[in-house]
């Protein structure tokens, strides 16, 4: 769903550091300003693209908010490496070279060589992507989540102030997952930005990860590397607590591969739509209260207190950076000039310079929401939804 205020959120970064005058767009081509840095159409587009590559296309309203909402997020991109190299926080060679080889791993050479073909990059700009994503994830790292803590007084007040939702009134299932799909998709944002484009490659994908598994690796550990839900990703495929009555609701598929499981085993290869799974149970949980000495209480409301920390302050850290900053939306303005359409560009024409090079889209620091949904359970994380 595309929300209206990103508009309004556009047009506010338009005035942002320019006390909100009408300057000049130095070319057409140029959509933003950041502290003198362009960020080009081209830029945009291919990100654009990137989503957009299935029959369906949206409206020229629906494309106009789309664009701006991609070309915020390349906004913040651009602020973020600028305070990455302030703090001298820039990606070594080792780091891009240990990361561009995590990325190549999974494929053989003419594999990767045709990934790289079909996102129209070459190794020497790939590693360029690479070197940018590990400066922004060193500077995240050491100014935001370094400084987070949760202290025992935090986790025994969320307890009391949502004690009613520890009281279990039927079974619960504790599952994590790993999704794969056979297309490319700029929402997913895995530690080894490692995503499918193909059914064969989903193919290999998912064949590959569930070796590893057979083989002893980390569940949760192969899920922030690997798998493609831009939702759960990031915490290791963790799904939550599903209570009996929404896993009826669900896939019926996944729910009979699921009652198969015993705490701590994993499924083989499940085919669930758009997308191949292979889910894991870690635990189920009775009817009953759930008490504070539980262990896995414990870890549940502090995982939720850290994600929600990280989000303010990631929030709160990028609102200061723009606020320090000179910034310009010319795609804003050309919107307001025009009404509401996208105006005419280049773009029109679907050609974009062959030379001009961007983050991939896979780097992209924030979702767009237009994947379909890959979740196959109605999963209810309890303490996320916490006060």
């Amino acid at each position: 769903m595309l929300k209206r205020f990103v508009v309004l959120a556009a047009v506010a970064a338009a005035c942002m550091g320019a006390g909100c005058q009408r300057n000049a767009a130095p070319g057409p081509n140029v959509w933003a300003m950041v502290n003198g840095h362009p960020i080009l159409e081209q830029q945009v587009e291919r990100y654009y693209r990137s989503q957009y590559n299935r029959p369906q296309h949206p409206s020229p309203e629906e494309a106009a908010y789309i664009k701006l909402d991609i070309l915020d997020d390349l906004i913040n991109n651009e602020l973020l490496l600028e305070q990455a190299q302030k703090l001298g926080l820039q990606a070594t060679d080792s780091e891009v070279e240990q990361r561009f080889a995590e990325l190549k791993a999974p494929y053989s050479d003419a594999q990767f060589e045709k990934e790289l073909a079909q996102r129209g990059l070459t190794v020497d700009e790939l590693k360029d992507e690479l070197r940018q994503r590990v400066s922004i994830d060193n500077l995240i790292r050491r100014e935001i989540t370094s400084k987070i803590q949760v202290s025992e007084q935090e986790i025994e007040a969320a307890y009391e102030r949502n004690h009613a939702d520890y009281d279990v009134a039927e079974p619960e299932y504790h599952v994590a997952q790993i999704v794969v799909t056979p297309y490319r998709d700029a929402e997913v944002r895995n530690q080894k930005n490692d995503d499918a484009t193909t059914p064969a490659q989903a193919i290999r994908k998912i064949h590959m990860l569930l070796g590893k598994l057979r083989a002893g690796a980390d569940f949760a550990a192969l899920a922030r590397d690997y798998s493609e839900d831009p939702i759960t990703a990031s915490t290791g495929g963790d799904l939550g607590f599903i209570s009996a009555s929404s896993l009826n609701q669900g896939d019926p598929a996944l729910k009979r591969a699921l009652l198969a499981l015993k705490p701590g085993q994993i499924s083989g290869i499940l085919h669930v739509k758009n997308s191949y799974r292979i889910i894991k149970l870690i635990a189920v949980i009775k009817p009953g209260q759930r008490k504070l000495s539980d262990p896995s209480v414990q870890q549940e409301i502090r995982q939720t207190l850290r994600q929600r920390k990280e989000q303010l302050l990631h929030t709160a850290y990028l609102t200061t950076l723009r606020d320090q900053a000179h910034i310009t939306n010319f795609l804003a303005q050309r919107i307001l000039a025009a009404d509401g359409p996208l105006p005419a560009t280049q773009s029109a024409s679907g050609s974009t310079p062959a030379a001009e090079s961007s983050p991939a889209a896979s780097d992209v620091p924030a979702p767009t929401p237009t994947k379909p949904s890959t979740e196959p359970l109605q999963h209810q994380p309890k303490a996320s939804s916490r006060n």
